[in-house]
This record gives structure tokens, C-alpha cells and sequence, in this order.
């Protein structure tokens, strides 16, 4: 059966009071984004439901693009039909034999906006409930927690009918939040972290953090390629590539060992900040898990925050690394979050770094360097790029394996 639209039911966007008009406007901005190459459908959003008219459209490709949008709680291909008894019954039949299964159990929902329509809730129940046992055999009413509820909305332009109930990706849409900068590396959790982020509605930046020579094109391809993979979740993001290797190497030069790593997280913020500041945005994103390494003890976080006073919010802070891994392996960052090649975090690690840095000690080291000559020149050689979804930048392994041979 061809389902004629999709209704989009809103969860927490209910909550937003006279603001609601606003955040149903992201929303369905959202949605057309990434249903833009679908021109024959049509988005009609309105108070408590948005509409998707498919117009031909595939349902099951839709559905692929459409449980990413942060924002919608639940969904259903839906039917749309004349509002007579007769279209009701045949629409029901015709949808129930295509999903419904023997052993099943299942019920008649009907919920009823259009209270002129001739038949209330009640009697529509009884008569399609009637309709279908009449026409079917081995069904079972549960009224309960059936297997399959029909659901049959009477509303004052037709009649929807729907017998799936589909979970969208909750939260905020995205860009009800304001704006950020995320501070994304090449391991497992600042991708988790940018996920939630866009789950609370804030439209993100990624600032990735480079070093060549020392770390390769390929390090920073994984960190684009992740970026495409969480831009399902917002229709595309601005990625920041930052040169980095000047700064670690003057810290690596002139610093004592224990407090490498302290001032080079201190140079990171800094710079996160200055970009943020450059272009409008209100916050700092980051990956940092509570004690998950030395440079994320709340002593060592002290330290590194004392250059700003800039919000800096950890989404993972509080969890642990194996929640961090499902989430990851959930959105599916996981397998190229674990692919290795080093980035500029990792190679010029000191064996014996400080836990608890002293914010005192970090200034005092630091003075010894031309901070906002390194600052400006590392400023002035970012590379801004625009990732879309599921944008490639690493080869194929069975390419590159072919390539060797």
C-alpha cells in the first residue's frame, strides 16, 4: 500500500508555550533540508502536527532520512482519506492485511478533532473493529498492549489512518539552541559529545586541532569523515582545521615535561575561544569525561578553563567509557573513531603528565612564551570547510588494499 503522507508528532516542542511557533518553524526547516532532493514532497507544519505529503515518494527511503532530525518524538506513514464510513473500512482492510500477522493481537484507536463528523471515537471503533473481523480471519483484540493498534485521526480536512508508531530522535531541533564551537578530535568522545549537543538543539562548529608533519592527512580526513557522519543529525557543519604544530613544538622546546600537556589544552581553549568569538557563537563544546585521562581530573580542568570565561560544556562528563562506546557505536562513529591515526593530542604526549596542575605553575611557565604571536599565527592559517552528510574523504580500504597488490 502507497502511504500518502507522514505525521509528525512534536514530544517536547509542546512544552514551549508562546515560543512553540518558533522552534516548529526550525523544525520544519530542518526537515526540508534534509528532504531536499525529494522535490515532490510537500511540508505543511502546523500546532500539534507537522504533515509530510510524499506525493509518490518512497516511504522507506524518507523514513532513513527522517528518524535523524532531532526534535520529533514520534511519526507514522499515514493514509489520508475521504471522511466517509465506507473509505474508513476499505482503507483499515487494505492497511491490516499488509502488516497484520496470525498470533497477533490488535485494537481500534480513534481519536476524533472533527466532533461535527457523523460517528463518535466509540462507535467508529466498534464499527471498523467489526468491519475487519468480518473480512479477517484469526484476529484477537487486546486493548492493553496489542501487537498492532490502528490508529484513525478525524480531523476537519479528511481522515489519516496509520497502524505504525515510529520513535524520531528526540531532543531540541537543532538551532533552537544557539550557536557553539565543538572541540573535535580524533577518538571516541567529542564525537559522542557534538551528538548530544545537536540532540539539545545547538547548532555546531567543529574546531579539529592539526599538526602536520607530525600527524597526517589521514588523521585529518577521519576527522572530517566523522564530522559527515554527525552532520545526518543537522543537514551539514562548518569544520575548522587549526594548524598546530608551531605551538606544541615552542611548549615541547622551552616548558618542563609535567606541564606539556596542561599548556597545550590551554593554547587549545584559547584559540576554540577566539574562533568562537569571531564568528558569533556563544559556548565551547568539548569531549572531556570526569578522571577519563590526566588532562580531564577536575584539577587539571581548573587549570586548563583559567584562560576563559566562556561557558565550556562537557556533554560526557559524567559518563562512562562504556557508555560513551554504545552512544558511539549507536550513531555510528565508533569504527572511525577507532581507526589509527594520531592526532596532535596524542604525539606529543609526555610519559609522566601532571594530574593536578596548579594554575599558579601553568601562567607562570607560560609567560616564559610569545602567547599572542603563537595565538595569531595559528589564527591565520585555518581552513574552513563545509561537510555535508556522510561526506567521503578517506579511501576505501578494498581501494587502498588494491592499490598495494
Amino acid at each position: 500500500m502507497k502511504y500518502t503522507e507522514i505525521m509528525v508528532r512534536y514530544g517536547e516542542l509542546s512544552t514551549k508555550g508562546k515560543n512553540r511557533k518558533d522552534f516548529i518553524g526550525r523544525l520544519a526547516g530542518n526537515v526540508t533540508k534534509v528532504l531536499h532532493d525529494f522535490p515532490e514532497i510537500e511540508i505543511h507544519p502546523r500546532h500539534d502536527r507537522m504533515h509530510i505529503v510524499l506525493n509518490g515518494a518512497s516511504f522507506s527511503e524518507v523514513d532513513q532520512r527522517l528518524r535523524k532530525v532531532f526534535g520529533i518524538q514520534t511519526y507514522s506513514p499515514t493514509i489520508k482519506v475521504e471522511k466517509t464510513l465506507q473509505a474508513i473500512e476499505e482503507t483499515s482492510l487494505e492497511l491490516m492485511k499488509e502488516t497484520f500477522k496470525p498470533g497477533m493481537t490488535f485494537k481500534v484507536n480513534t481519536r476524533r478533532s472533527d466532533h461535527h463528523f457523523t460517528y463518535d471515537t466509540n462507535e467508529l471503533n466498534t464499527m471498523v473493529g467489526d468491519y475487519l473481523f468480518k473480512h479477517m480471519a484469526d484476529l484477537k483484540v487486546e486493548m492493553k498492549h496489542p501487537d498492532l493498534t490502528l490508529r484513525i485521526e478525524v480531523r476537519q480536512d479528511a481522515i489519516y489512518i496509520s497502524n505504525q508508531l515510529l520513535h524520531g530522535a528526540g531532543g531540541m531541533p537543532v538551532g533552537t539552541g544557539g550557536r557553539a564551537v565543538m572541540m573535535l578530535s580524533g577518538g571516541i568522545d567529542s564525537p559522542v559529545a557534538s551528538y548530544l549537543a545537536l540532540k539539545r538543539g545547538v547548532d555546531i562548529e567543529m574546531i579539529h586541532f592539526y599538526s602536520p608533519p607530525y600527524t597526517t592527512q589521514k588523521a585529518l580526513n577521519k576527522a572530517k569523515e566523522l564530522t559527515g557522519i554527525l552532520a545526518n543529525y543537522s543537514g551539514r557543519i562548518n569544520f575548522i582545521a587549526v594548524p598546530f604544530a608551531e605551538i606544541q613544538e615552542t611548549i615541547k622546546e622551552k616548558l618542563p615535561e609535567g606541564y606539556l600537556m596542561t599548556v597545550q589544552r590551554r593554547f587549545m581553549l584559547r584559540l576554540a575561544d577566539r574562533i568562537r568569538a569571531q564568528r558569533n557563537e556563544l559556548a565551547i563544546f568539548n569531549g572531556e569525561s570526569v578522571g577519563q585521562v590526566a588532562s580531564q581530573t577536575l584539577e587539571s580542568m581548573a587549570a586548563i578553563n583559567d584562560v576563559t570565561t566562556t561557558p565550556v560544556v562537557r556533554p560526557v562528563a559524567t559518563m562512562d567509557k562504556t557508555e560513551i562506546i554504545k552512544l558511539a557505536e549507536e550513531i555510528g562513529t565508533f569504527d572511525l573513531s577507532i581507526e589509527p591515526f594520531e592526532d596532535c593530542c596524542t604525539i606529543f604526549a609526555p610519559p609522566r603528565p601532571k594530574t593536578r596542575p596548579k594554575i599558579d605553575k601553568a601562567r607562570e611557565f607560560e609567560a616564559r612564551l610569545d602567547v599572542e604571536g603563537l595565538i595569531e599565527r595559528a589564527l591565520s592559517g585555518i581552513k574552513v570547510t563545509t561537510i555535508h552528510p556522510n561526506e567521503k574523504f578517506l579511501a576505501d580500504k578494498a581501494e587502498e588494499d588494491a592499490a598495494l597488490l
